[in-house]
């Protein structure tokens, strides 16, 4: 008889599920970082032309989120997992990316909180090969301002229809944002990750 609590393929489950089910599952391995930063460090690094072919984009990021410690092969065949989804979705002509996020059921300060970690997650991943700016197109230097000026959003809001709707006009336009990156940049991503071990 099988356990029904064991691991089901992220795509089997809905977004809450996968959410919830990932960040207990890093948790339980030890891992500080919640579901929604590695996503949007991953989603950063994708977008930003970071290849995630080999094994250097799992070092950079045992640098961002582990301490430089080596992930045990559990966790690295998770963050395999996610990464290949992650990027079979930003290629998805139905542009069918979706953020990592808490369901709807869940309070609206932590679903803010998640977002928010998100996006400073995303800028981070995004900058370990987008470090100058000036090249990108008008279009995507200003996204990236605005993610800078959303990842230092207050979080203490109303939890009224009002804060709602903005929390959902702002997790789509991120997501809008990630696929304007991986349009420009990251669809030839054959860039390496650069390590670097000052980065946490």
């Amino acid at each position: 008889m099988t356990d029904s609590t064991s691991d089901q393929p992220a795509e089997l489950e809905t977004s809450s599920q996968a959410y919830d089910r990932l960040t207990e599952f890093f948790e339980r391995h030890g891992l500080l970082s919640s579901a929604a930063e590695i996503h949007g460090l991953l989603t950063g690094m994708v977008a930003g032309g970071a290849s995630l072919e080999g094994d250097e984009w799992l070092l950079l990021l045992s640098d961002l989120i582990n301490e430089g410690q080596s992930f045990p092969p559990e966790v690295r065949e998770r963050l395999s997992l996610m990464a290949a989804d992650l990027g079979a979705s930003l290629r998805d002509p139905d542009l069918g990316f979706q953020l990592l996020l808490p369901g709807d059921h869940e309070p609206l300060h932590e679903r803010l909180q998640a977002l928010t970690a998100w996006v400073q997650s995303f800028l981070v991943g995004f900058g370990v090969n987008q470090t100058n700016l000036a090249g990108l197109s008008a279009d995507l230097r200003e996204a990236i301002d605005d993610m800078v000026e959303i990842a230092k959003l207050d979080i203490a809001v109303d939890d009224d229809e009002e804060a709602e709707r903005a929390y959902f006009e702002i997790m789509e336009y991120l997501r809008i944002s990630a696929m304007l990156c991986f349009n420009e940049l990251g669809q030839n991503g054959g860039n390496g990750c650069k390590t670097n071990k000052t980065l946490h």
